[in-house]
């Protein structure tokens, strides 16, 4: 059939919602068969196509995406319509809320004349509604369930990227891991690891240093001072007990919707590669504890990724590596990953590559820097019958320019898209509210309260001799050989502290460093 073959008679209402013949093309490429999330209509010469949605299937989400756009043109809102959608088809959902405006997913939307005009453009027909959710804060740090890690979980790479270490400090740092898990000394928080690395430093400390080989005592030294600063700066409050169970954002609520996670952030604005890390955390210990499914008809689990280029910034080799492997093989485990940032160009090409879905907002191109960001950005996208150079500089808010993986997996048509509007409250929930909802929540009572229990810094402190205890009396005869005192690490070894701890943890602490992707390790319950 041609194109004007099949267009509606002029003057009706089919013909104002009916798109022109090259727009119809594109429309074509988001006529699914199977489930998918709408995000909106067609734009098409200055006009909004009604006939034309545009939207993504939802067995496609754990091909992963980037949702990117200059500050203040709808990201956040982009973020919250697709989190809507994804709870009410039963797939849970993990958003990271920098700003603090997305708690309002639990509430529902407030009706007037903007949500009912940008409804009526795209042919939506608007309801208000509240979605189910947990509210999440790194270690208690807001308003939110406390989310702790402890730092033998964590591992040796994130926590170098947490810390800013360079490569050489970065393996150093993974040495001191390794000799912590041969001794059996349990990295629980961050005065553990500080407990250790100081013995390592100290006089007694040396020959064990040289034992493990490849770690100076400088090198040492500068990592017990990064320790320092970092538990200086309050960072001490996100590692520790109890650790939080990954496995608790894959909940569903009893009326088969997807919880919709909600880690609070505002309160570490200002710790951003802190954030980003632990973010990063979460996500590995997911692909750690996940089984394999392969592709599936929706995902068991869609993670939204904010600030994403905070991950990437001044990031050695060896955790580019591991995140590009992450995000390929989480795939396969039913868990899609959004990056929510500016630029693609803020993401690293290799982890670029592997994001199928792209929701493209406006872009300011005032700088010579921000003209070379834009044609870098278009030349990141596929063909298209757009000027799209001209499009992202004159996208309005809650516009975007659009490319999926369709249900064949081949790449959509480019789509400019005026997008739907949130069912959902555009805005924060008070902090009473998120407080009664915390505390209401069934999590509450598992993670509320931090334990600190014995692990390696009370071993250590309890291994040292009180330094005001006076000198034992000498007891041996002239003549006799002095018996030698155990080294410290020797005492620790052989205490009887240390022997019920190896028999309750088994081979877990004992064996060699085996982490997955990131050095992570979660201490099994």
């Amino acid at each position: 059939m041609s194109d004007s073959e099949s267009v509606p008679p002029a003057g009706t209402p089919e013909a104002a919602a009916a798109p022109p013949g090259p727009a119809r093309r594109i429309a074509s490429g988001y006529a699914f068969t199977g489930p998918a999330l709408d995000l909106g209509a067609l734009l098409w010469e200055g006009r909004c196509l009604t006939g034309a949605p545009v939207r993504i299937p939802l067995s496609v989400l754990n091909r992963h995406g980037l949702v990117a756009g200059a500050t203040g043109t709808g990201k956040t809102k982009t973020l919250q319509l697709i989190a809507e959608q994804l709870s009410a088809r039963g797939v849970p959902v993990f958003l990271a809320d920098v700003k603090g405006d997305l708690s309002g997913i639990a509430r529902p939307g407030q009706d007037g004349d903007r949500v009912r005009r940008r409804a009526a453009e795209v042919g939506q027909e608007w309801t208000p509604a509240g979605f189910p959710a947990e509210f999440y804060a790194l270690g208690g740090l807001g308003h939110g369930i406390p989310v702790r890690a402890t730092v033998t979980s964590f591992g040796p790479l994130l926590l170098a990227k947490a810390l800013g270490l360079n490569r050489t400090q970065e393996q150093s740092l993974g040495l001191i891991f390794h000799y912590a898990d041969g001794k059996g000394l349990e990295l629980v928080d961050l005065k553990d690891l500080r407990a250790v690395t100081a013995f390592l430093t100290s006089d007694e400390g040396r020959a064990e240093l040289k034992a493990i080989g490849g770690l100076s005592t400088a090198t040492a030294g500068v990592i017990l001072r990064s320790l320092t600063a970092f538990e200086a700066q309050g960072m001490a409050d996100f590692f520790g007990e109890p650790e939080f169970d990954t496995a608790d954002l894959l909940r569903t609520a009893p009326d088969g919707r997807g919880v919709v996670s909600v880690l609070e952030l505002p309160a570490v604005q200002d710790k951003p590669l802190l954030f980003s890390t632990f973010l990063m955390w979460l996500l590995a210990d997911l692909f750690h504890d996940l089984p394999e499914v392969g592709d599936v008809d929706r995902p068991k689990l869609v993670f939204f990724f904010d600030e994403a280029h905070l991950l990437f910034d001044d990031a050695s080799k060896a955790f580019l590596e591991s995140v590009t492997r992450t995000v390929r093989l989480i795939r396969s485990k039913g868990v899609g990953v959004f990056f929510v940032t500016q630029t693609p160009k803020d993401v690293p090409g290799d982890v670029l590559a592997q994001l199928g879905n792209r929701i493209q907002h406006a872009l300011r191109a005032f700088t010579p820097d921000d003209h070379k960001a834009l044609r870098a950005t278009v030349r990141t996208f596929p063909e298209s019958a757009y000027d799209l150079e001209e499009l992202l500089t004159g996208l309005g808010t809650g516009e975007a320019v659009v490319t999926v993986l369709g249900e064949t997996g081949a790449p959509t048509p480019v789509a400019a898209t005026r997008l739907r509007a949130p069912e959902s409250l555009m805005g924060p929930v008070e902090a009473a509210g998120l407080d009664e909802a915390v505390r209401r929540s069934p999590l509450h009572a598992r993670y509320a309260q931090a334990v600190d229990r014995e692990s390696a810094y009370e071993r250590l402190s309890a291994a040292r001799p009180p330094e005001t205890a006076p000198a034992p009396a000498s007891r041996h005869r002239p003549g006799d050989r002095p018996k030698e005192e155990p080294s410290l690490v020797e005492q620790v070894v052989h205490s009887g502290v240390f022997r019920s701890l190896a028999r309750s943890v088994g081979t877990q602490l004992g064996r060699e460093i085996t982490r997955s992707l990131f050095g992570t390790a979660r201490r099994r319950r």
